[in-house]
């Protein structure tokens, strides 16, 4: 990777990784499957490997249809589970959520865990006002008064940095901006003090002033608050801006995962050096052409003989196409999944 193409990405990248220790979220060899009424399978996710440190902040980032918010959800068993098919393992604080009871699930929700969603317009309830919504989570989770319920939302949004927060409480969904529903969204997902925050591509509806304020919010809120946050994005300066490491998901796997400077600076593997070109940076001159990731993701209902990404990977060998390559791990808590690696090529 030519710095060129990345000086402007690690302009803001986060370089000061967490103390190593006992991981606050342990994903092992996660799959998960889905059932359709036409007797179709689509296997999204298939074998993911993540930690995630007390205080750390881990983006998946990818193409849609990656495997990133299936993931996600999986952490919070948020699949319908009449058609989903998951197995593995998924501890949070010790907790293994996968075999939970529901009603430790609903506990578990939103009191140890939750999620900001990608567009809060269809999160919240249309019916209930904003302040109604978060003193009703709240008072689930916690033997409060409502009126204590009530004064604790109006600290969030004040928290959120929502103007005018007493008459924002009373409004519905439909009678905010976008940017301030996702401010609201982020105030409902921290109501009851969660360890562990799960954001669905929280920017991704909003312009782009918007988006900024949006993602210096969040990284204000997990520095102040300590929380171990799990950031879905497709977005490579959104995940840069907020993240210590990244994870680079493809076909429903991880292909690579490392430090943000590690995986910005050092892409080894060539999907991620693929989507690293085909981002604008400030050294581009007008006219020049973006480099474009030939082809498109794999059918996930159908099976995938060898690496995933073979079909679109302009250093492919054939050994790629007969058979998956096993994860390298490299210096630095850095690690990638391909033949170029393992068989000693750069």
């Amino acid at each position: 990777m030519t710095p060129s193409a990345t000086d402007a990405i690690m302009a803001t990248a986060q370089t000061t990784q967490p103390q190593q220790a006992e991981p606050f979220v342990s994903i092992r060899n996660l799959r998960v499957g889905f059932r359709s009424g036409r007797d179709q399978y689509v296997q999204a996710v298939n074998g993911v490997d993540l930690d995630v440190a007390r205080g750390e902040v881990v983006a998946l980032i990818g193409e849609s249809g990656s495997g990133k918010s299936v993931t996600l959800r999986s952490i919070l068993r948020l699949h319908a589970e009449k058609r989903t098919d998951m197995s593995g393992s998924i501890r949070v604080g010790g907790q293994e959520v996968l075999t939970m009871a529901p009603n430790t699930l609903a506990d578990f929700r939103g009191l140890v865990a939750s999620m900001i969603f990608q567009e809060p317009l269809l999160a919240l309830d249309p019916v209930f006002t904003v302040g109604d919504q978060i003193a009703e989570t709240i008072l689930r989770h916690e033997s409060v008064s409502r009126a204590d319920a009530m004064a604790r939302a109006l600290a969030l949004f004040e928290q959120v940095r929502i103007p005018s927060p007493e008459r924002r409480l009373k409004a519905y969904p439909h009678e905010m901006s976008g940017g301030m529903r996702q401010r609201a969204m982020i105030a409902l997902a921290l109501a009851c003090r969660p360890q562990l925050l799960l954001a669905d591509e929280p920017t991704t509806a909003l312009d782009a002033t918007v988006q900024i304020q949006i993602l210096l919010l969040l990284r204000e809120l997990q520095r102040d608050l300590g929380l171990s946050v799990v950031f879905v994005t497709h977005d490579i300066g959104a995940a840069v801006e907020v993240a210590n490491r990244i994870a680079v998901m493809y076909a429903g796997q991880i292909v690579e995962e490392g430090p943000v400077e590690a995986v910005i600076r050092e892409p080894k593997h060539p999907y991620t050096q693929a989507l690293l070109y085909s981002r604008a940076h400030g050294r581009m001159n007008k006219g020049d052409r973006l480099k474009t990731i030939a082809g498109a993701p794999p059918d996930l209902s159908e099976p995938i003989q060898g690496c995933p990404f073979a079909p679109r990977c302009e250093f492919a060998m054939p050994v790629c196409r007969g058979e998956s390559p096993v994860e390298t791990q490299l210096p630095g808590y850095h690690r990638a999944r391909c033949f170029l690696l393992s068989e000693g090529a750069q």
